[in-house]
Order: structure tokens, then C-alpha cells, then sequence
């Protein structure tokens, strides 16, 4: 869409009804992304780069992967750890069987790996929706765990499963710091982020949002709905075994079955209802709620001098209040309550 301002043509977009151009938006994502690669190293602490927002980062990661398949194709999926750990043991077998195999095209091929396991275990949404296809992936968690566990070939042998990652080498630099990590896990999301954004903003984010409204009429009007969903899974679980490489190599050091567990796949998946199902930047808001919230609470628990039963179990019921909260009061999370705040802000002091 163009519109006239100035003698000039600038693109724009359309939000509720008002027309705003994209370049303000672009310069102000590139002034934080540089704000986030040559500043937050340099004040950052050790602590906050390793135990807070590598973690972020690759977390959003994964929950926009998840929110590709879920919130904008519609395909309820609780099988997001299962493709992250696919993508993790993928690129620590490349990495340990073929020498001389650089690290980025490790997690690539691993995020490949992935995409194939998420094809497979697409096929059923072909048939079935809703919580069914919830249940089927939930089968894709528990099954892909097993083979982590009981083939051998897959962890090197190893007798516990705990495998050491290898140390991150690329184009002969070794990232072995917190802000050396850091850096590289902020220049691989921001890359995906933007291409998932240009995505979305294609022909084919067109049709997986009209198979998320209504299959049967995107048929009609020319979307092949299996193409479509089955093109929603392979990426979204491309995403997620990036996350899940990174996930290994860039946070924990180690590869092992049991840190993708079932309870990684409904953290992710409350990141995106949290932060807002259908957007990019709640995937976003969504990971640094679910990542900072803990933090807080730990605060909170010990100036408080909760008794330690209580302070244990508050983080579990928070997460269910907000859930709930946010299902019933705002669906559409943090992302729109950001983008109501930000409209008031542009139209303050004068609302009329």
C-alpha cells in the first residue's frame, strides 16, 4: 500500500484503520538491534549475558517458530521441544561424524533434520484439527525422547545420555565467552526474525492465515491446504531446531534428552499466549515475561520471607492466573496491549 506525503511515496501499513509508514518502525528496530549488539555487551554482566538473556533470545526463538505453526497457521502444536532437540542431537552428530563440518551449517542441517521430523508429524493435520492434532503432537514429544534415549548412535554412546557440546568455532574464532555467545545468538534470531517477518508479509504467511480462518474457503479460493500446513510445520520446526541448537551449544553446554522435556514444550507454548499468538513481537514480549518473571518473584519471595512451600510453588501459580487473565481479558497478549499503549502515547495530550 502507498500513499502521497510530501511529494514523496512512502510504504506503509494499516492498524485499526489508521495508516502509519513502516520506516519509522525500521529505524527504530534498527537502533535497538544496534543498541543490543555494541552496548549490552560492553554493561552487561557475565551473569545477566549467560543466565537471562541468551536464554531470552533463544527462547523467542522458539516460541516464534511455534507461533509461525500456531498463530498464524492455526496448528495447535505441544511437540515444540521435541523439534528442538531434534535440531540439537542433528548438529552434534554432523558436528562429531563429519570433520571439518562448519558450526552454522551444523545448526542448519540440524534445523533441516528437524523440519523432516515436523513434516512427518504434520501428516495428521491434514485430517484432523484442534485439540486431536494437540494430542497428535504431544505423541511427537514422547516418541522423539525415547529414540534420544534408547538408541545409542544418537548420544555418541554415551551411558548417562549427557553429552558435552562442542566448543563453538566459526571462521576460526572460538565463542567461548557470555558476550561472545551472546552476540552470535542475537545475530542469528535477528536474522531469522526478519525473515520471518518478510514471511509472513508474502504470499505464503497470506495463505497460512487463510487456512487458520477457514481451510475449506482458502481451498476455494485457490490454497492447497496441504501444501500450506505441512509448509507451516517444516518451518516452524526449522526454527525450533535452530532454537534447540542453540538452546545446547550457546546456554546449557551440554546435549541431553531430559532438558527437552514436556515442560519446555508448555513454556513455550505460554510465551506465545502470553506475549500474543500471531505476532512476532509477542513471541518476543512473551519469552522475556516468561524468562524475567521467575527473577522476580525469587525477589519478591525472599523480601516477603515467604515460607518456603509457598515461594516454591508461586511461580506455577502465577502462570496459571496470567494465562488465565490473559485468555479471557486480553487474547492477544502483551503485543496488544504494547500497541494500545504506544497509540495512546501517540496521540497524548490530546485524544481527540
Amino acid at each position: 500500500m502507498f500513499y502521497r506525503e510530501a511529494g514523496q511515496f512512502k510504504t506503509t501499513y494499516q492498524s485499526d484503520g489508521q495508516i502509519f509508514p513502516i520506516r519509522q518502525d525500521r529505524i527504530a528496530l534498527a537502533g535497538l538491534l544496534v543498541l543490543a549488539l555494541a552496548v549490552v555487551p560492553l554493561f552487561a554482566s557475565p551473569y545477566m549475558l549467560s543466565a537471562i538473556l541468551i536464554p531470552f533470545l533463544i527462547f523467542s526463538l522458539a516460541a516464534l517458530g511455534l507461533n509461525i505453526l500456531t498463530g498464524y497457521c492455526g496448528q495447535l502444536s505441544l511437540g515444540t521441544a521435541a523439534f528442538m532437540a531434534v535440531g540439537a542431537f542433528a548438529s552434534f552428530n554432523f558436528i562429531a561424524r563429519l570433520p571439518g563440518v562448519p558450526m552454522l551449517l551444523a545448526f542448519v542441517l540440524g534445523g533441516l533434520c528437524a523440519a523432516m521430523v515436523g513434516i512427518a508429524f504434520g501428516l495428521p493435520s491434514l485430517r484432523i484439527r484442534g485439540f486431536y492434532l494437540a494430542a497428535s503432537t504431544l505423541a511427537t514429544q514422547f516418541f522423539v525422547v525415547w529414540c534420544l534415549t534408547k538408541i545409542p548412535y544418537l548420544t555418541n554412546y554415551s551411558s548417562s545420555g549427557v553429552i558435552t557440546a562442542q566448543k563453538i568455532v566459526i571462521f576460526g574464532y572460538q565463542f567461548d565467552t557470555p558476550a561472545s555467545k551472546y552476540v552470535l545468538v542475537l545475530a542469528i534470531v535477528a536474522l531469522m526474525a526478519l525473515l520471518a517477518k518478510n514471511m509472513i508479509r508474502s504470499n505464503v504467511g497470506r495463505s497460512w492465515m487463510a487456512v487458520r480462518d477457514m481451510d475449506v474457503a482458502a481451498e476455494v479460493i485457490g490454497f492447497r491446504p496441504m501444501r500450506t500446513k505441512l509448509l507451516a510445520f517444516a518451518v516452524s520446526s526449522f526454527y525450533c531446531g535452530v532454537a534447540g541448537a542453540l538452546y545446547a551449544y550457546a546456554y546449557l553446554g551440554t546435549v541431553e534428552p531430559e532438558a527437552y522435556n514436556l515442560d519446555l514444550s508448555f513454556r513455550i507454548l505460554f510465551m506465545i499466549i502470553i506475549g500474543g499468538v500471531g505476532s512476532v513481537l509477542g513471541s518476543f514480549l512473551g519469552a522475556a515475561f516468561i524468562v524475567l518473571l521467575p527473577v522476580f518473584l525469587n525477589i519478591l519471595a525472599h523480601g516477603l520471607s515467604l515460607p518456603t512451600s509457598v515461594a516454591s510453588n508461586l511461580e506455577l501459580m502465577v502462570f496459571g492466573a496470567l494465562i488465565i487473565f490473559f485468555l479471557i481479558v486480553e487474547p492477544h497478549g502483551l503485543a496488544r496491549l504494547w500497541q494500545v499503549g504506544k497509540e495512546k502515547l501517540r496521540l497524548w495530550p490530546f485524544p481527540h
